[in-house]
């Protein structure tokens, strides 16, 4: 019966991490569909690889701390059952919060384009399209998202 809960509470876990949202270039929100952009044109510069810091919400803790919790039920009787869930929650608390970041966390690249007009511009995203320097690319803006595509 323990271990039932243990998997559950571990698949649970496993779903709501993959809940990412995406800083692709190539990934638009709904509500960014159908809405006019505005297009620069540019030339790159230069290409820095970066790191995306993973999502913090509630949920890993929180799924974490059901986890850890359930694992540390399962330790001890009595007075030291119920020390050994508390402390099964935290650690699994901190575990499952350390574990969505990690999970989230992508590999970005910071692109700085030279804009026709001499203007110097540098955007951050998903590093799932590659850009060289003296690549002709576009800048796409729309309500303070910029996003740089071929």
């Amino acid at each position: 019966m323990r271990t039932t809960k243990l998997l559950t509470a571990m698949t649970v876990l496993l779903v709501l991490t993959g809940c990412m949202s995406s800083n692709s270039g190539d990934v638009y929100s709904r509500d960014e569909a159908r809405k006019t952009q505005t297009v620069r044109m540019g030339v790159v510069e230069s290409v820095r690889n970066v790191r995306l810091e993973g999502t913090k919400t509630p949920i890993g803790g929180g799924a974490g701390a059901v986890v850890g919790g359930i694992a540390g039920s399962t330790l001890g009787g009595g007075r030291g059952q119920a020390i050994t869930t508390v402390l099964g929650a935290l650690v699994g608390g901190l575990a499952g919060a350390a574990a969505e970041e990690g999970v989230t966390r992508k590999d970005g690249l910071e692109i700085t384009v030279k804009l026709d007009n001499g203007t110097m511009l540098a955007v951050v995203q998903e590093a799932d399209v590659q850009f060289s320097p003296g690549d002709k690319v576009r800048l796409l803006d729309s309500g303070g998202v910029t996003r740089v595509s071929h």
